[in-house]
């Protein structure tokens, strides 16, 4: 299947990180991506704009709704689609999404985090299809996320 013609046809606009990752690079003591064998390791992506702006900063069950949070979730999906064309070229390299670990962050008694990161894995499916685009899932509530991020995604690939 030929992903690249696929987010074309869907008419999505992925960023262009070779810049961006570089930045970030200097700011923290970690890498965008690693690759082990066959597993492409993204690290943490969030939803943030190329210069710089956050989508919905704050708290699901306080200052951010369900659905913006599933918008943020959706970006920072598009980001990790980003990463892995920084880190492979093209995504026509993906076999599959093999894991995707969100965090959300949220009011102790907010309990509807996997409706939020469904912005993220459904864009996965819908850009890879189900075969391909639906790995294993686990989210998690959490008190913090850094620069005030209401979401962050974690993703494995298998590459070729």
């Amino acid at each position: 299947m030929d992903f690249e013609k696929r987010v074309q046809e869907l008419g999505i606009d992925i960023p262009d990180h070779r810049l961006s990752s570089a930045q970030e690079t200097k700011k923290f003591s970690a890498k965008p991506f690693h690759i082990v064998g066959s597993l492409l390791l993204l690290g943490g992506h969030v939803p943030q704009y190329p210069d710089g702006r956050v989508l919905y900063p704050g708290r699901l069950g306080d200052d951010v709704t369900v659905e913006q949070g599933y918008e943020a979730a959706r970006l920072a999906g598009l980001n990790c689609l980003a990463g892995i064309r920084l880190a492979l070229g093209d995504l026509n390299r993906v076999r599959c999404i093999v894991r995707s670990l969100n965090f959300v962050k949220c009011t102790p008694d907010f309990e509807q985090v996997s409706e939020v990161a469904n912005g993220a894995t459904d864009l996965f499916r819908d850009v890879f299809g189900e075969e391909y685009g639906v790995g294993a899932r686990a989210t998690v509530g959490v008190a913090s996320l850094s620069s005030n991020m209401c979401f962050e995604n974690w993703l494995t690939v298998e590459v070729s």
